[in-house]
C-alpha cells in the first residue's frame, strides 16, 4: 500500500518560537519578495507484511508538479517496489490528468484510489509535510532555492531512516489500518 501526495516549500520560513540569550532578540534574516519554491513529492509505503514502512521522495526545485512529474515518479515508484502497488492518494488535477491514466492502464499492477475530496487528514503524507515544515525546516531562511532544497533533502533523507516515526504518521491519520 502507498500514499502519495505533493507539496512545496517556500523561501519563506515557518515561523517557529526560538531561545536566545536574555535581552539579545533573535533575527530572521531573510529574502524578501521571493517566489521561489522547492515542489516535492513522496510516498509512504507500506510492505505487504505490514511489518516495514518507508519513505520515497523527489525533489523539484523551481518548478511545479505536473502530471508529466507525477507519472515519471509512478514509474520510479513501480521499479523500485516491483510489487502489486495499491496507490492512494488526493484528487490532484494532475493525478487525473490522462497522461496519468494512460501510465497506470499500462501497468496492471497498480491499483489506485482516491480518498475523498476535502480530507487531507486522511493522507498519512500531509502528516509528513507537517513535521517537515514546522520541525527541521522552521525558522530556516536560506538565500537562494538551491539552499532550501538541500536541506529538505537532508532532512527527508533522515526520515527514511526513521521508521517509527514514518509509523505514527500512519498510525495517526483516521484510516483504518492495522499496522504491527
Amino acid at each position: 500500500m502507498v500514499f502519495l501526495d505533493e507539496s512545496g516549500f517556500l523561501m519563506a520560513p515557518w515561523l517557529r518560537r526560538s531561545w536566545s540569550p536574555r535581552g539579545q532578540t533573535p533575527l530572521l534574516m531573510q529574502r524578501a519578495r521571493s517566489h521561489e519554491k522547492v515542489s516535492v513529492i513522496a510516498a509512504i509505503c507500506v510492505n505487504p507484511p505490514r511489518d516495514r514502512v518507508h519513505l520515497l521522495f523527489r525533489l523539484h526545485p523551481h518548478v511545479n508538479i505536473t502530471a508529466h512529474r507525477v507519472a515519471g515518479f509512478l514509474g520510479r515508484l513501480h521499479r523500485h517496489l516491483g510489487a502489486p502497488i495499491v496507490l492512494v492518494w488526493d484528487r490532484l488535477l494532475a493525478h487525473r490528468a490522462r497522461r496519468v491514466g494512460a501510465f497506470l492502464r499500462e501497468r496492471p499492477g497498480m491499483h489506485t484510489f482516491f480518498l475523498p475530496p476535502y480530507a487531507p487528514e486522511l493522507n498519512p503524507v500531509e502528516y509528513l509535510w507537517s513535521h517537515l515544515k514546522t520541525n527541521p525546516l522552521a525558522n530556516l531562511a536560506p538565500p537562494e532555492a538551491d539552499a532550501l532544497a538541500a536541506a529538505a533533502r537532508r532532512h527527508s533523507r533522515s526520515l527514511q531512516h526513521k521508521p517509527r516515526l514514518l509509523r505514527s504518521f500512519l498510525e495517526h491519520s483516521p484510516l483504518l489500518l492495522r499496522l504491527k
